[in-house]
């Protein structure tokens, strides 16, 4: 669970003391393998609106490639008697479940990270109840995604089609398929809300360039798809915003988009976890909500905090050194406003997430900066940094940049 009021749409089940048998296996070698591939769709962005297709359509498709995640996890209780030495604690299992999207034909799921992160099995239930053990073949927990892998033979596959979360427009509607409080294959249906969200992955990174919907998710939807009217994937459902510590849906869900899954899916496949750029600084995005703070732009990113021993502390890169209290809340002053990327124009915290996303470790890259000259004015800056490997947890702070 990730804090709330934003949580994972995951099933958490009781802790139980006896070991959890994990139904089915991993399928018989002389079996052979059917593939159901979904009806031609007509040719359309993500977000075109086929008359052909309702959402009964869309579900009679897309459903029995709805993949039920469930993953056994193993708890040590605190013992008040492992305090003082006495005994040996007993570990406990229980169960977590979440959903998952069958990709092709090979056996290949994919999932959140959240839902199969701290499995010591996973197993998969197809259509008409067919459960299989899966194994996790590729992690990705700074875009909360994770890929799976069950053997094929003897079963029917149905893999659904991957969209373009690109061309996706606030309004399109959309379909969420999932098994939330562990019904399955349920549908959902909304719009569209917004798009370029941000969310904290597990791991306290920034995913970003997410979908919001409407469509109501619930624990047990994370992994599952979010289908746009051809019936094609355009986001794997993640979080919710909830109310409550009940953690059901008010309208407001998450999901990565399908663009950030495709561009690693082939390295996820091939097992290990996905490798990206750092540059180990924290900013937020300047816009009217500052305008109160009087800096010389009206658009950028403003460095909160650089991490100790990162690329951009060698850099020179400042952070903010005083605290301000504004309408939105509490923001350091001070830092360095980064503007451009290798020429690229920063109007965002967002904007440079991306970028230093997009670039590799050892990559040198140049920002382009302005700083405070302590007589309160601003002078243009430009320094040369050296991008790091991206650690598997941030360090510290809010809004990471990568």
């Amino acid at each position: 669970m990730f804090a709330i009021p934003f949580v994972a749409a995951l099933v958490g089940g009781g802790v139980v003391a006896a070991v959890i048998a994990a139904a089915g296996g991993l399928g018989d070698t002389h079996s052979v393998t059917t593939t159901v591939q979904a009806a031609p769709l007509q040719p359309s962005n993500a977000s075109a609106v086929s008359p052909r297709l309702t959402p009964h359509d869309i579900y009679v498709r897309a459903a029995p490639g709805v993949a039920y995640v469930t993953s056994t996890i193993v708890q040590r209780p605190e013992s008040p008697f492992g305090l003082f030495g006495g005994g040996e604690q007993q570990q406990q299992r229980g169960q977590a479940t979440g959903s998952g999207i069958v990709i092709d034909s090979n056996g290949t799921i994919l999932t959140n990270w959240h839902v199969v992160e701290s499995a010591i099995k996973v197993t998969v239930s197809l259509e008409k109840g067919k459960t299989v053990e899966a194994q996790v073949v590729g992690k990705d927990p700074s875009n909360d995604l994770a890929v799976l892998r069950i053997h094929p033979d003897g079963l029917t596959l149905h893999p659904i089609p991957l969209g373009n979360s690109s061309a996706v427009q606030v309004g399109d509607p959309v379909l969420a398929i999932g098994n939330p409080f562990d019904l399955q294959r349920t549908l959902t249906t909304g719009v569209v809300s917004a798009l370029q969200r941000t969310l904290r992955a597990p791991n306290g990174f920034t995913i970003t360039n997410v979908i919001q919907t409407d469509a109501p998710i619930n624990p047990g939807n994370s992994g599952g798809p979010l289908l746009d009217a051809s019936g094609r994937v355009i986001g794997i459902n993640s979080q919710i915003y909830s109310g409550s510590s009940g953690g059901g849906s008010i309208g407001i869900g998450f999901a990565v988009p399908i663009d950030t899954a495709k561009a690693e899916i082939a390295q996820l496949e091939k097992g290990g976890t996905v490798s990206r750029a750092y540059i180990g600084l924290t900013s937020i995005t300047i816009d009217g909500s500052l305008s109160a703070l009087n800096l010389p732009v009206k658009s950028g990113a403003l460095v909160q905090s650089v991490q100790k021993g990162t690329p951009a502390e060698k850099a020179g890169i400042r952070g903010g050194n005083l605290n301000s209290n504004i309408e939105s809340g509490q923001v350091a002053v001070g830092g360095d406003i980064i503007t451009s990327v290798d020429g690229q124009t920063v109007n965002s915290s967002e904007d440079l997430a991306n970028d230093i996303g997009s670039k590799k470790s050892g990559q040198t890259i140049t920002v382009g900066l302005k700083r405070a000259n302590g007589k309160g004015g601003y002078a243009d800056r430009t320094v040369r940094v050296t991008l790091a490997s991206r650690p598997s947890t941030l360090p510290g702070g809010n809004n990471p940049e990568g």
